[in-house]
């Protein structure tokens, strides 16, 4: 088995205590909206790298709402996104974080961590009570921004607990497993 797989997977508890949204001058948040498709996948190749087509890979899931997909805006333009989606396999009280993408050009201001709330605010909204997220292990500012949110590492095969441990010592912090 490579030893990059499976996915790693963070947990969040509890969405009851979610901070509120504090934005930049100049930021707003918003849903998805008709015409956004094409600056959903400018973010998304630009955090991620390939293409990935909004209709493919978001729309026809049948978990899509236009309300589920977040955007961060800068004087009215998309710079940032994330998605607050479900899947079965977590239960039904369990939101999940997907597709987290920032411009790079917006990259540093704390963007991400405020679009990844804001679809944990979509997910509350929804009746959720707890999210997971998955992630891999070299996206190592993106596991601390998770981690500051409140995600704690979800061990979900044995080969993960020296890799949580690795990422650990980058971050400086103590991940433990749950």
């Amino acid at each position: 088995m490579d030893t990059f797989k499976p996915q790693l997977a963070m947990l969040r508890e509890e969405l009851e205590s979610l901070p509120e949204l504090n934005l930049p001058e100049g930021y707003s948040v918003r849903g998805f909206q008709d015409g956004d498709e094409a600056a959903w996948e400018r973010i998304i190749q630009d955090s991620f790298g390939g293409e990935r087509k909004f209709d493919s890979h978001m729309r026809r899931d049948p978990e899509y709402r236009p309300e589920r997909v977040r955007f961060i805006c800068c004087h009215g333009e998309p710079v940032a996104t994330a998605s607050a989606w479900y899947s079965g396999e977590w239960g039904a009280d369990t939101g999940c974080l997907h597709m987290v993408g920032i411009l790079s050009s917006h990259a540093g201001k704390g963007i991400g961590s405020i679009v990844s709330l804001a679809a944990m605010h979509q997910m509350k909204r929804e009746g959720r009570t707890r999210a997971v997220l998955r992630t891999d292990d070299f996206r190592i500012p993106a596991i601390k921004s998770y981690w500051k949110l409140g995600y704690k590492p979800y061990l979900v095969h044995e080969n993960q607990v020296e890799r949580w441990r690795a990422i650990g010592e980058k971050l400086g912090i103590p991940l433990s497993v749950q």
